[in-house]
């Protein structure tokens, strides 16, 4: 009994770390030998990838602002700022996926995988 306990652990510990890995797949982005990543912005993004095939405005978010010092009295900005939500779409032709990157503002903040590019 013992054994089998065992056996049901670390199968379940192996699933966990194949889901994992899964889920990091797409936090990535390989533009030929360079490396994109969530939290990297557009320039850098269109510098290693070139122009994305198509890019559509999804909507605005709204964030909390910056800047308020080292002390409670001090501000340095507004408290709200509306940014942007742009969803950039990179085919790479028909034998590879479609990758559709969304950026919030200037910071890449997902990664998607979809179908075969045409």
């Amino acid at each position: 009994m013992r054994n089998h306990a065992h056996m049901a652990l670390l199968a379940a510990l192996a699933t966990s770390f194949a889901w994992a890995g899964a889920a990091q797949a797409d936090d990535t982005l390989r533009c030929g030998s360079r490396l994109v990543s969530t939290g990297d912005g557009k320039d850098k993004v269109r510098t290693l990838c070139g122009e994305p095939t198509s890019v559509s405005l999804t909507g605005m978010v709204r964030q909390g602002g910056y800047g308020y010092g080292p002390y409670d009295y001090s501000y340095f900005g507004p408290g709200w700022v509306d940014l942007p939500v742009e969803l950039w779409t990179y085919n790479f032709g028909s034998s590879k996926l479609l990758r559709k990157l969304r950026f919030i503002g200037d910071e890449l903040v997902e990664i998607r995988t979809e179908g075969y590019g045409y």
